[in-house]
């Protein structure tokens, strides 16, 4: 794996939890809307990790060719997912969204569920912050060894 490969991997990183830190702050924005289902973020290794993948990937490298397989890493957004748990039913008769029997249903937000996701989500990005800062003094490093 080269150096390029490492930043190429850390800005995909950057962008997929920067949009999953969009998703739960759109959560915690919502945490009041009525009928508002919360939303889980999808993050999905780019390669296939599982054992069979694997072995896929040796038959056709290390049987076919005689390499090693290179896995490269990394992380992509997929989307996201309603949660299925429901928001509980609030008697509201003259509320604009209440059923015939005068219920809304809540937000199923937890707030503090999606606060502390929210704060992972930060921390994952600050890390692949500092795996392109470190990335590129490493590369600066080996620039100056050649002068």
């Amino acid at each position: 794996m080269g150096l390029l490969d490492a930043i190429e991997i850390g800005a995909g990183a950057l962008n997929a939890h920067g949009k999953r830190m969009d998703v739960h702050t759109q959560n915690i924005a919502n945490v009041d809307t009525p009928n508002y289902v919360r939303k889980i973020p999808l993050l999905m290794a780019r390669e296939d990790n599982s054992f069979e993948g694997l072995m896929n990937n040796m038959k056709e490298n290390v049987f076919a060719i005689g390499t090693i397989p290179y896995l490269s890493g990394g992380v992509n957004f997929n989307g996201v997912v309603g949660d299925p748990r429901p928001g509980e039913l609030i008697y509201q008769p003259g509320h604009p969204d209440a059923d015939k029997n005068g219920y809304i249903r809540a937000s199923n937000v937890n707030p503090l569920t999606d606060i502390a996701d929210a704060m992972s989500a930060s921390r994952a990005y600050e890390a692949n912050l500092a795996l392109i800062a470190i990335t590129k003094t490493m590369a600066q490093s080996a620039l100056d060894i050649g002068k």
